[in-house]
């Protein structure tokens, strides 16, 4: 996929002036969205500062959306940027990935073993 421009309507749970929201295609876990800015971006950081500003608002509402179907303990919010980050389609997207207890065996250090074995501190 080299953008999410042809995302099926239908599968849009949310859309704003700026983001538009859907389950992920490939969930880690039950509940996991993706943010996905309505203008093909590369990444985070070619986001006009209007989009950077209005991110969070779009965060909070993955939540609430999040929270109305599942009860996570906990979530992961994430932005993979550039292709040695793990980026493979380039269209600015967030996860926004709901955790539960017992999800992992030890859920300690979170985001930090994107590269194994450098997460424990």
């Amino acid at each position: 996929m080299k953008d999410f421009t042809q995302i099926e309507k239908e599968r849009i749970i949310y859309k704003d002036d700026h983001f538009f929201i859907i389950y992920d295609g490939f969930p880690v876990n039950e509940g996991h969205l993706l943010i996905i800015s309505n203008e093909v971006r590369k990444d985070y950081f070619e986001l006009t500062q209007e989009e950077k500003l209005a991110l969070p608002f779009t965060i909070e509402k993955a939540k609430t959306i999040i929270l109305d179907k599942y009860s996570p303990n906990g979530f992961n919010i994430g932005m993979n940027c550039g292709e040695s980050a793990g980026q493979t389609v380039f269209h600015f997207h967030c996860h926004l990935i709901p955790r539960y207890t017992g999800d992992t065996e030890n859920p300690r250090g979170g985001v930090r073993h994107v590269i194994p074995s450098k997460g424990n501190y």
